[in-house]
């Protein structure tokens, strides 16, 4: 009897507690299943990194096997020895571009009926520079400039004027007292005045200009140099430097609908969080077909790269692995991002990001966004009515993008372009905020080969490359670099301020005093040397070019000014 009862109640714990213990299970399995899919993990983010098509065209061909790697991007971004947001020891120094009193005003030395005209060349921050560099080419020859025109017929195609960018009437009023400009050439008899065209060098100095240009506006009156950019030398006295300051830093500001479209872009990301990070990306087929580079994209990436290199006809073939040694190609959209993220900027940091059409599309950006999914444009934060003023102008379209970069907590950027250069020097002026320019030479070897070290030993390595590269003040030599990236005649220092923190004895575990060795922390780094000059095939003057030259007998030799049409790489990297 007993035994039968143990059976019955053997046979009910079977019926009912084995089911109960079974779905139970199943309930944890489906729960466990769901967590994973939905919690972010580290290994979804590497792996996403490391999709097979992204690898060979961010890793330049060299491939790694899954699982095998050391190589881990932690979630986030780590301790760092410096203030991710503020450059060190900025509050010492600051922009100054009052002229000296040696310096006369433009009513007691302009020449009467003189007048230079400037036609500029490539995408906005190009012909800003020409800009900048036409008023002081019409101070050292002491004559009237007209408002410098723009270029329509290069790679942008935009038939912006003056007026559509830049605030004329500020432009003239501000700089009054250093050269006299008027919008437009007055008729001369009556009838319109065709000034004569010629072109200058690259890098003429003010004694090129009273040499070359001066004999022929005494003979002409009226000169319009074309195709300027980068004509005026990059070392000159101290007051030529700083009236560059005043027009670029001060002169030249934005019309008021772009800098209210501007200002609603960098409202909106600061409305999202406190800091922002603003990368300028080119990474467009044009850009990558003219450096010659090669992003491990196979032959589909050779055929549709070369056919847009049969743009340059005398543009020679590259060789891919050199340029990338050396520091002459772009960085891919992920490396920016594995830049970024072993400086300390963790996943969690907002990024805008100014760029044309990437190229390979959202599969090349796909791992930047994975390292920081806070990722944002211009295109994302308006909409297409807001923007519909702008977008038919790549200039204008620009100049927002500028504004929003300008305004940035930390200014990044993959290459050495024009927009780079002017943001560089334009951050230094006004407080040193911090703006990442790549040390690529030296990155290049990290980048190949981080598939055999630790994030530890990849950070490490980052840190110490770009090292003279951070927006920090007196990291770069005077002298050294372009003049619109490094302004150091228009950066003072205060001596006295300084002096002050020296005299203050270091605590142990405070903040850092300002001495010598941290504040000229780079200013005989050897990594300095190691930052290549982007090559231009016109910055060599040719011998044979006589346009603009007098001949033993008075005569001028004639100009057509025609501008060409083939897109140099200025004018790629302008944008």
């Amino acid at each position: 009897m007993r035994l039968q009862r143990r059976r019955n109640q053997h046979q009910f714990r079977s019926q009912f507690l084995l089911p109960a213990i079974s779905a139970i299970s199943g309930a944890l399995l489906l729960l466990f299943i769901l967590l994973s899919l939905l919690a972010p993990s580290l290994v979804d983010e590497n792996d996403h990194l490391r999709h097979p098509r992204r690898d060979s065209l961010v890793n330049n061909g060299v491939s790694s096997e899954i699982g095998l790697s050391k190589f881990r991007v932690p979630t986030i971004g780590g301790a760092y020895d410096r203030d991710l947001w503020t450059s060190r020891n900025s509050k010492f120094y600051y922009g100054c571009s009052n002229p000296s009193s040696k310096f006369a005003e433009a009513r007691s030395i302009t020449r009467p009926n003189r007048y230079l005209l400037i036609a500029t060349s490539g995408g906005l921050n190009q012909q800003r520079t020409g800009i900048t560099d036409a008023v002081v080419a019409a101070r050292i020859l002491n004559v009237t400039l007209v408002i410098p025109k723009l270029d329509k017929k290069s790679f942008w195609k935009d038939s912006s004027n003056f007026s559509d960018i830049f605030d004329v009437n500020q432009f003239i009023s501000y700089l009054a007292k250093d050269v006299k400009i008027i919008k437009e050439l007055p008729l001369r008899k009556g009838q319109l005045w065709h000034p004569y065209t010629m072109r200058v060098p690259r890098k003429c100095n003010d004694r090129c200009y009273i040499n070359r240009v001066a004999p022929v506006l005494a003979k002409k009156q009226a000169v319009q140099l074309n195709k300027f950019d980068y004509r005026l030398a990059n070392k000159l006295e101290t007051d030529f430097q700083k009236l560059r300051c005043r027009v670029n830093y001060h002169a030249l500001r934005f019309t008021d609908p772009i800098l209210r479209m501007g200002e609603k872009l960098v409202q909106r990301m600061r409305s999202r969080s406190k800091h922002y990070v603003a990368l300028h990306l080119r990474f467009e087929p044009d850009m990558l077909a003219f450096s010659g580079c090669y992003y491990g994209g196979g032959d589909k990436e050779r055929r549709e790269l070369g056919k847009i290199r049969k743009r340059w006809k005398t543009l020679h073939n590259n060789n891919p692995d050199r340029g990338r040694r050396q520091g002459r190609c772009p960085l891919t959209p992920e490396e920016v991002g594995l830049m970024l993220r072993a400086l300390g900027y963790g996943r969690d940091v907002h990024i805008y990001v100014a760029s044309g059409e990437v190229y390979g599309g959202e599969e090349t950006l796909a791992p930047l966004k994975a390292l920081f999914p806070n990722f944002y444009s211009k295109d994302t934060l308006a909409s297409k009515e807001e923007l519909e003023p702008f977008s038919k102008f790549s200039a204008r379209m620009a100049a927002l993008d500028f504004i929003v970069c300008d305004e940035s907590d930390v200014f990044v950027t993959n290459n050495n372009g024009n927009m780079a250069k002017i943001l560089a020097g334009r951050r230094r002026y006004f407080g040193h905020k911090p703006t990442i320019r790549p040390n690529a030479k030296k990155l290049y070897r990290l980048f190949l080969n981080r598939d055999n070290m630790t994030w530890e030993e990849f950070t490490s390595g980052i840190r110490k490359y770009q090292r003279g590269f951070m927006g920090e003040p007196k990291e770069v030599r005077p002298g050294r670099g372009e003049f619109h990236e490094n302004p150091a005649s228009c950066i003072c220092e205060d001596s006295e301020a300084k002096a002050k923190m020296d005299s203050v004895p270091k605590k142990f575990g405070g903040e850092n005093v300002v001495t010598k060795e941290n504040v000229d922390v780079a200013t005989d780094d050897e990594n300095l040397d190691d930052e290549p000059e982007i090559s231009d095939p016109e910055d060599e003057e040719d011998p044979n070019d006589l346009h603009g030259k007098i001949l033993n007998n008075g005569t001028i030799l004639d100009y057509d000014g025609s501008l060409s049409e083939e897109p140099e790489l200025d004018e790629l990297l302008s944008d």
